[in-house]
């Protein structure tokens, strides 16, 4: 069966990826001053943090249900189903919309709308792990099952530099905002079966990125049976390349036989944290369950 595999642009899949992977991706609009732009098309992540800093008002918006439909009919065309993967319907509407949709006469047995809660680099993570069981022959609806069963097999955990974008988004007082960081208090995120919460703070950065690390090798312990080699390790980062790829440097001394790769956190993420964010996730690998080969 000839299936394409969709996601949006909140999966961190450049136009380079998705070429090679023969991915199809959606670009996410940003409202940024009241003007639309497209992730990848006329937004790259450099324009997009030099607006951020610059004080833009900036927003995230569902793609259009109109674009998200006219890509389904150009895929149909060619293929005989779509997996589409959207970001968790926890943080957006988007997924719900497109399930609502696909379950019309028109797309039933035909689009398969998978709500595995993830976003940016485990959404990628589960995009790549798709494209895995597309060629291992499983059907459209197999691939939503597993990849949905599997949803909270993740975490992000995000260390800030500022408490200043959670209060622009109103996640923080300004008054808690200020006093944060007069207090040099620099929280660590958990992004976990679509939700974002509060996970540790600290006062340094070495603090904080002990507390990811401590975090991920509880996980590793406790949620995937102490086996290093059934898991992901990645970095992530917004706007911070440099400190991310130390990051990486000190995370392979203590995983050295895991291929760490550092990626940019999605932009959707980005408008919320600010740059300067480390992030440090774990997950688990669909090709590591004997099932599934």
């Amino acid at each position: 069966m000839k299936i394409a595999i969709l996601t949006d642009s909140n999966s961190g899949i450049n136009k380079e990826e998705a070429a090679k992977h023969n991915i199809h991706v959606l670009p996410m609009p940003f409202y940024i001053d009241d003007e639309v732009y497209y992730e990848d098309i006329d937004l790259t992540q450099e324009e997009f943090y030099e607006k951020l800093k610059g004080n833009c008002k900036i927003t995230t918006s569902m793609p259009v249900v109109g674009d998200v439909l006219d890509k389904w009919d150009e895929l149909l065309e060619e293929y005989e189903q779509v997996i589409y993967i959207p970001m968790s319907s926890s943080l957006s509407g988007s997924c719900q919309t497109a399930h609502m949709l696909s379950i019309d006469d028109e797309y039933e047995d035909k689009v398969f709308v998978v709500d595995n809660q993830r976003i940016s680099v485990t959404m990628k993570e589960s995009v790549f792990d798709a494209c895995y069981l597309v060629d291992k022959g499983y059907s459209g609806e197999e691939i939503k099952n597993i990849l949905e069963d599997h949803k909270r097999d993740s975490s992000i955990y995000i260390s800030l530099a500022t408490l200043e974008y959670l209060s622009r988004g109103g996640r923080l007082t300004k008054a808690v905002a200020a006093l944060g960081n007069i207090l040099r208090i620099k929280p660590v995120l958990q992004i976990q079966g679509g939700k974002l919460d509060t996970f540790a703070r600290g006062r340094t950065l070495e603090q904080c990125k002990q507390a990811m690390i401590s975090a991920v090798k509880e996980d590793i312990k406790n949620r995937f049976d102490d086996d290093t080699s059934i898991v992901e390790i990645a970095i992530a980062h917004t706007d911070n390349e440099e400190e991310a790829l130390k990051f990486r440097e000190e995370v392979l001394k203590i995983w050295p036989d895991r291929e760490i790769v550092v990626d940019p956190l999605s932009l959707s993420v980005a408008c919320h944290i600010g740059p300067g964010s480390l992030a440090l996730t774990v997950g688990r690998r669909i090709d590591s369950f004997k099932q599934y080969k």
